[in-house]
């Protein structure tokens, strides 16, 4: 169990602080939920206890992982399909898994893909997520602000 002031990464939303704890009734059922502030957008999310695990909330990195995720940015561009449904759904996948490696390697393989040929809708809005799923945990580890989290990645890719 995760308490007040811890970072953590919710999948698909990104890293925040836990601000506080509560109990709230919804849909009849009162449940406690963790109150996350996420850096990127200055959001709020409800987070169910008791379903944490499962849905793969996990501690922010540490600072020597960090250094290893930086790395992934600048490695290879890993071989992605060329129908852009299927990889569509292939990078979606790898964010699921909050998996900050994968969630990498999604932002490099398709900021590299975008300069070489636009990317459709669906994937614009892919990256822009993933990027900002990447940054909010930068943010949170090196304590940068937005800006300086987004010319990271920039310089990095």
């Amino acid at each position: 169990m995760f308490t007040v002031g811890d970072k953590i990464v919710y999948p698909m939303h990104g890293a925040g602080v836990i601000e506080k704890v509560e109990e709230k009734k919804i849909l009849g059922e009162t449940r406690k939920y963790y109150i996350l502030r996420v850096p990127c957008g200055d959001m709020k999310i409800m987070i169910p206890v008791e379903s944490c695990q499962e849905v793969g909330v996990r501690n922010v990195l540490s600072d020597e992982e960090l250094l290893k995720v930086l790395e992934c940015l600048h490695s290879e561009t890993t071989e992605m399909s060329t129908n852009w449904n299927r990889r569509y759904r292939e990078n979606m996948e790898k964010l699921k898994t909050g998996d900050a490696f994968e969630v990498a390697e999604v932002v490099r393989n398709l900021m590299r893909l975008d300069k070489e040929k636009k990317l459709s809708t669906g994937e614009k809005k892919m990256l822009s997520n993933a990027r900002q799923i990447l940054q909010s945990e930068i943010i949170l580890v090196r304590n940068i602000d937005q800006k300086k989290a987004s010319e990271m990645i920039e310089d990095t890719v």
